[in-house]
């Protein structure tokens, strides 16, 4: 990716014949830059700030079948049901990486090709895995346009195709995606919400749309925001549909339909906020063998039924060892381990007893196995999890429980299942107790940057600026190694890195030591010590500046 400043520099000269557009853009990408206070005061005029905006809408009106009333609602194949999707349209694609992807009706699409069949824009958490299934076949066929997703992955071709301007990608955060939908759906034209305050998602500032020759064309569009109770919130409009494809375990010929486990991500919610909604079935049965309390989404929602003849797919199979060989001797750990694991033995005592708490991927999954022997916690999985349990035997492996990090898992007793809108709620909500997450940098005053490294890394922020969303209510957790591979240290005065969340941490943990974040003052306080660590050497690998606790205690 490019570097911000470059970005700077090449927007404005695109933009210079429109007088101080430039100038303006360059100010907001400053504000993001240098502001180093915990609580900056930014607001976004949208009536002086339409540059960022498209160049054109990219809704527009497209002449779709409507809903058909009365008869048969099941078709006889994929095929038949995708063949009046009209070029231009807008698809809302369910599932979460290769987790409940409409497969079948994804490959009837396909087949149309894009001769039949392109120019769409594709709604979805992510673009699936290159090569092997979901949208990615689409984007592979150059029959999507333009992407509104949370998540680029590890998909490079999309990634190509998107520096290359062939593809337009809006990255939304996962729950306001989520969000977006459920308001469509309810009839309802926009919300506000804090996810996203103070970050590029408020002034508008991601590049949405490249030239070939690397120029940015097009930015994200900036938000508007007012204040509650003395907090900023965006207002996000929503996000409706044209077609909507799904699938589910079990559909009636009514068209309800019952969803197993982390298939139900956004299914539901897509189904509610397109003009027709197409589900792909494993089992097809007659009206009146399902329990009505079991169906998870009603048949009035539902246009057409296909037979699923497509397998589903695992995207990352990870396992854990039988019994008999987890009971060998513990090899010696490599000092790299021997970092993670400290940090995820400190990590684990912000886990009391009862909580329900939220772990992000790398170091933080770590913190479970520090527990001491009995203590209960509930982790919950922003894919639609409460109870996520370990990493399944080889036999026990089930394509519909993933984790977030879309690897295979499983449930413990007591776990329960839902769709995203749910999850979100619990987040944004301030329902978790504590949600720990890695970083890669964090300022004194508690700011966080853990999505994006212009010039490097651009995968988007999933979930996590929902996160980070309610620190009143949920307590923020980095969990993270002191420096960067190349020596820099990631806890800084001020983040130079774009920023997932303002004022938000309260506890940073490393392997060197662990801080207390004074979000008000913006301040730091080095509270413990790794062992055969002294504090000279914390403040030489530290950018930041901090106290020291009067009483300064080893980490165990």
């Amino acid at each position: 990716m490019r570097n911000l400043a470059s970005v700077v520099g090449r927007r404005a000269v695109a933009l210079s014949s429109r007088g101080s557009c430039a100038r303006q853009l360059q100010s907001s990408l400053r504000i993001e830059a240098t502001t180093s206070t915990s609580q900056p005061n930014i607001t976004i005029n949208y009536a002086q700030s339409r540059f960022f905006s498209h160049t054109r809408p990219w809704r527009r009106e497209i002449p779709v079948s409507e809903p058909k009333r009365g008869g048969s609602k099941v078709w006889a194949s994929a095929d038949e049901a995708v063949a009046d999707i009209k070029s231009g349209s807008v698809l809302l694609s369910a599932g979460f990486g290769l987790c409940g992807v409409a497969s079948t009706l994804i490959a009837a699409i396909r087949r149309r090709g894009p001769e039949s069949l392109h120019s769409l824009t594709a709604v979805s958490n992510n673009a699936g895995s290159e090569g092997r299934g979901g949208l990615a076949l689409l984007t592979e066929n150059g029959q999507i346009d333009r992407m509104i997703m949370s998540y680029l992955g590890a998909n490079k071709k999309l990634e190509k195709q998107y520096l290359t301007g062939q593809i337009a990608v809006e990255l939304c955060p996962q729950g306001t995606i989520a969000e977006r939908i459920r308001a469509a759906g309810s009839g309802i034209p926009a919300f506000f919400t804090p996810t996203g305050g103070n970050t590029l998602i408020q002034s508008g500032s991601l590049p949405t749309r490249y030239s070939p020759d690397g120029t940015v064309v097009e930015f994200s569009a900036p938000r508007e925001t007012r204040i509650f109770n003395g907090k900023a919130y965006l207002m996000e409009t929503a996000l409706p549909g044209d077609v909507a494809i799904l699938r589910a375990w079990k559909v009636d010929k009514a068209g309800n339909c019952v969803f197993r486990h982390t298939t139900k991500t956004f299914a539901p919610l897509m189904a509610k906020a397109a003009r027709i909604a197409i589900v792909e079935a494993e089992n097809i049965v007659e009206v009146g063998e399902l329990d009505p309390s079991e169906v998870n989404l009603p048949g009035i929602y539902i246009d057409r039924i296909v037979p699923a003849t497509e397998r589903p797919q695992v995207e990352i199979v990870k396992t854990r060892s039988p019994p008999e060989f987890s009971s060998s001797p513990p090899k010696e750990e490599a000092p790299a381990q021997a970092k993670r694991n400290r940090i995820a033995r400190r990590a684990a005592k912000e886990l009391k007893p009862g909580f329900y708490v939220n772990l992000g991927v790398g170091i933080p999954t770590l913190a479970p196995s520090f527990l001491p022997p009995g203590q209960e916690v509930w982790i919950q999985s922003e894919n639609g999890i409460l109870g996520m349990g370990d990493y399944p035997l080889p036999e026990e492996v089930d394509p519909d429980i993933i984790n977030a990090g879309k690897e295979t898992t499983t449930l413990v007793p007591g776990a329960s299942t839902f769709d995203s809108s749910e999850s979100f709620s619990m987040i944004r909500g301030g329902h978790v107790d504590v949600s720990i997450l890695g970083a890669l940098q964090v300022s004194a005053g508690g700011d966080l940057a853990n999505y994006m490294i212009p010039g490097k890394v651009f995968k988007g922020m999933g979930g996590a600026m929902d996160l980070v969303s309610n620190p009143e209510g949920t307590k923020i957790v980095v969990a993270t190694e002191h420096t960067a591979k190349d020596g820099t240290s990631k806890i800084v005065a001020v983040c130079g890195l774009p920023i997932t969340g303002r004022g938000v941490v309260s506890t940073i943990i490393t392997d060197l030591a662990v801080f207390q974040v004074d979000r008000k003052k913006g301040t730091l306080t080095l509270t413990e010590i790794a062992p055969g660590v002294d504090v000279e050497e914390v403040r030489r690998k530290t950018d930041a500046g901090f106290a020291v606790a009067e009483e300064l205690i080893v980490m165990e």
